[in-house]
């Protein structure tokens, strides 16, 4: 009898170490993600629906970089007053598809809020579109899914037999790089992504919060080698704290490539910056870092 208990209570204490998986999912989320046929996960009153370009083979300056260095689109839905949910994301478009996407996304009652670059020197050019809406999360999905559907179908107008890239090969000390930005990142393949979200900034629509995984957040992608890396990423700030993050990161070396807005009708307005640079990892991190530490000091 005592084996027997032993066993039931050191199971109970297994299945509580456990991580949530999708029974933890609320039920309209989980059919959010069968009427799109796309995979995602639920954490932190989320639910992130992954929308990555692995059809297309991206080259920048020179390197081919992997899909998770910055061309994943997403969308992402919380619960907010009244029965509604709100919908918010980031789409990975080449250039022939952003205006049938776009005419998608309006012809079906939802929000475009911003267009732009990531990067410089990639081929092919990409896009990034910012897609918002108000709904239950039933209708959204119906709603986004004829725009999602034209992601990867649209023929291109140049020529698809461009460079392939050189990859960079050799051994990457992901625990040097969260050591130096003083937080830890997820691995994804050959990519080593950074994610710092604003709890400082209070932002809320239609009663849920706007969290990091709504998009309110900072993050850097790292992909190579101590001795030879590239970085990209996406700083959220405040007015105040433009110009000096923008000091900061060139004289560390790292381009800026795109500032603007992703979202809009939020109290306060948030501006995000896109960047990108090439050297040794440490160096890179320690550009990042000297721009993140300015975070909350331009009030």
């Amino acid at each position: 009898m005592v084996k027997k208990l032993a066993l039931a209570q050191t199971f109970l204490l297994l299945m509580l170490s456990m991580p949530a998986f999708a029974q933890d999912i609320p039920a309209d989320y989980a059919s959010v993600m069968k009427t799109l046929g796309r995979t995602g996960d639920y954490k932190d009153a989320v639910l992130k629906v992954n929308i990555p370009r692995n059809d297309l083979r991206m080259v920048i300056d020179g390197i081919a970089t992997p899909t998770p260095f910055g061309f994943g689109g997403w969308i992402a839905f919380t619960k907010g007053d009244g029965g509604n949910d709100v919908m918010m994301g980031d789409l990975v478009l080449t250039e022939e598809e952003v205006n049938p996407v776009m005419s998608a996304v309006l012809q079906n009652g939802l929000d475009v809020t911003a267009l732009h670059n990531h990067f410089f020197f990639e081929s092919p050019r990409v896009f990034y579109m910012h897609v918002h809406g108000h709904g239950t999360a039933a209708d959204i999905a119906k709603r986004i899914g004829p725009a999602l559907a034209l992601i990867g179908k649209t023929p291109s107008r140049t020529s698809s037999a461009a460079a392939p890239g050189r990859a960079i090969e050799g051994r990457l000390n992901t625990a040097e790089l969260a050591r130096v930005i003083g937080q830890e990142g997820e691995q994804n393949g050959a990519v080593y992504k950074i994610t710092i979200g604003r709890p400082d900034i209070p932002l809320k629509e239609m009663g849920a919060a706007i969290n990091a995984r709504m998009g309110l957040n900072t993050w850097a992608a790292f992909y190579g080698s101590d001795a030879e890396a590239v970085v990209a990423g996406d700083i959220a700030m405040l007015a105040p704290e433009v110009t000096l993050v923008l000091t900061a990161l060139r004289t560390n070396g790292i381009d800026v490539v795109a500032i603007h807005h992703h979202m809009t009708g939020t109290e306060p307005t948030v501006i995000f910056l896109h960047y990108w640079g090439r050297g040794p990892a440490q160096k890179l991190a320690t550009g990042v870092r000297a721009a993140v530490d300015l975070l909350g000091k331009g009030r």
